[in-house]
């Protein structure tokens, strides 16, 4: 029970700088260049939208095909193999095409057998009954492809929404293939549709000068529109990439010194240099296609070759568009397209109602505990509130320090553990009146009272902290935000029984020296 000058000052420290900061989330910030950490409030208290978005996995397993095919056509090629009638089927994951000749059948299936696999088994090479030659892609290569797919879209995704400066959104997986996306504050979604709407997959790829194949596209070209219907007709590009937009790394807007507009300025790697600038130096004269989600943004020109590695992308681009298309070329391109499946918008009056009910039952709960503990344990009751309080406003502290979101379970976990710290407050008291009923002193009724409850206390709280670590690891959404507090919670509670309101009786005893205890 003796409290040490150091000990004394460091419980109060505690409970000061907890108290300090709690300011900023009741005080405006000032303007001086200060930290300024502030809990904030999730979508269910603050409003804002939810999007639950699905990946397009037939596309995917779509564009595998559609590399295996360009793939397979090189290894005829190179070992000069014919072949004819290229034809993908999206559906079964097969593509396939026909010999030259059936003697040259046996010598396909040896040249494709040997193409590369993502994955062991990803795929299989057969004759058919009508002499084609078929790779199919097995249903365990597409599955794990699916799940990478979305494991990849989620952190693009991440990507480009910190990039428009939303705070705290919450982005979780939902089955197979979907995306939760949660914006708290963001009541108009629509930039975030078209943000995450929109693949950004963009490569560069020569235009086919035979102004036949404008009308009769061969195979290996294909007519792509412009973005801009104004631009002009659809142009034939061959479907071969010749430079690959993930080699960017790094874009931005930025305004063109000759014509004053809008436009986005672009940077490789040393891999996309080097394909830029032997692409540039080997077809001058020919028009170089910028292609993004399939439709052409413009098709200049090339004039000299282009070896630096760097680039200019222009389109009759807005401030805002320009912004946009430089974030998703920096947080790269989505494996798949993604398509909105739900969308629900909470009005901020909504979220002002939910923290009015959940401030109203907060501050009910708090003031029926300290009624019960005053009626039931007099002084010793009013230290329990106290450091109740201080419970309170050190979780708000930790919340604020880690700029936590806070959302209606998280204010339920809160009030829970103000429940919890008030057992063990109580179970101190009871130990504290069975020694006085024993018929031992204040100080001894007092010391043997905390020396038996605190190992029942410890005990306790270090299995109800290990149950909400495991809720917040493995759970999602509202339950983590309820596990958050509630084992913030336990920690302060466990400093504020054992510590803070030990300290005030102790206090007390050492200033008045009672013959009898309050309690």
């Amino acid at each position: 029970m003796y409290y040490s000058r150091l000990k004394l000052a460091s419980v109060l420290g505690v409970c000061l700088l907890g108290l300090l900061l709690c300011l900023p989330n009741g005080i405006r910030k000032p303007a001086l260049s200060i930290p300024w950490r502030q809990i904030h409030l999730g979508l269910d208290l603050r409003g804002g939208s939810y999007l639950l978005m699905q990946v397009d996995l037939p596309s995917l397993t779509h564009d595998r095909l559609q590399t295996l095919s360009e793939n397979m056509r090189e290894a005829l090629l190179k070992n000069h193999l014919g072949y004819q009638d290229f034809r993908i089927d999206a559906d079964k994951a097969v593509v396939s095409y026909l010999p030259r000749t059936p003697d040259e059948a046996q010598a396909g299936l040896t040249a494709l057998d040997a193409l590369p696999r993502l994955s062991a088994g990803e795929f299989t090479v057969t004759k058919l009954e009508d002499g084609r030659i078929a790779l199919t892609l097995s249903p365990e290569s597409i599955a794990a492809h699916a799940r990478e797919a979305v494991t990849q879209s989620i952190e693009i995704v991440r990507r480009r929404i910190d990039g428009t400066g939303a705070i705290d959104p919450e982005i979780t997986r939902q089955g197979d293939d979907r995306i939760v996306v949660e914006l708290p504050g963001i009541s108009d979604p629509e930039r975030i549709k078209a943000l995450l709407g929109t693949t950004a997959k963009m490569s560069f790829r020569l235009v086919d000068s035979n102004p036949l194949h404008a009308t009769y596209p061969p195979t290996g070209v294909s007519l792509l529109p412009m973005a801009n219907p104004a631009d002009g007709p659809a142009l034939p590009v061959y479907d071969h990439v010749d430079v690959d937009g993930a080699d960017l790394t790094n874009a931005g807007a930025t305004l063109d010194q000759k014509t004053g507009e809008w436009a986005v300025s672009f940077t490789f790697d040393s891999v996309g240099t080097r394909s830029f600038s032997t692409v540039t130096q080997a077809n001058v004269g020919q028009r170089f296609a910028i292609v993004l989600d399939n439709k052409i943004i413009e098709a200049p020109v090339i004039r000299t070759p282009i070896t630096g590695g760097e680039g200019q992308i222009t389109g009759g681009f807005t401030a805002q568009k320009a912004t946009d298309l430089a974030l998703m070329l920096r947080a790269g391109a989505l494996p798949a397209p993604l398509a909105v499946v739900e969308q629900r918008s909470i009005g901020p009056s909504l979220g002002a109602d939910s923290i009015r009910a959940g401030m109203i039952s907060l501050g009910v709960g708090f003031a029926l505990v300290v009624v019960f503990m005053v009626l039931f344990y007099g002084r010793f009751g009013w230290y329990a509130d106290i450091a109740l309080l201080a419970n309170l406003v050190l979780m708000a502290a930790i919340l604020s320090l880690f700029e936590a979101t806070l959302t209606l379970p998280g204010m339920a976990g809160m009030l829970l553990t103000l429940g919890m710290a008030v057992d063990a407050n109580i179970l101190i008291n009871e130990r504290i009146r069975e020694e006085v009923a024993r018929g031992r002193t204040p100080l001894a009724a007092m010391q043997a009272g905390f020396e038996r409850a605190t190992s029942t206390i410890v005990d306790s709280n270090a299995t109800a902290l290990l149950a909400h670590v495991m809720l917040f690891v493995f759970g999602t959404g509202p339950v983590r935000g309820f596990a958050l507090t509630i084992t913030i919670g336990i920690v302060t509670t466990l400093f504020t029984t054992l510590l803070l309101s030990r300290m005030l009786m102790a206090r007390w005893y050492a200033l008045t020296r009672p013959a009898s205890l309050p309690v």
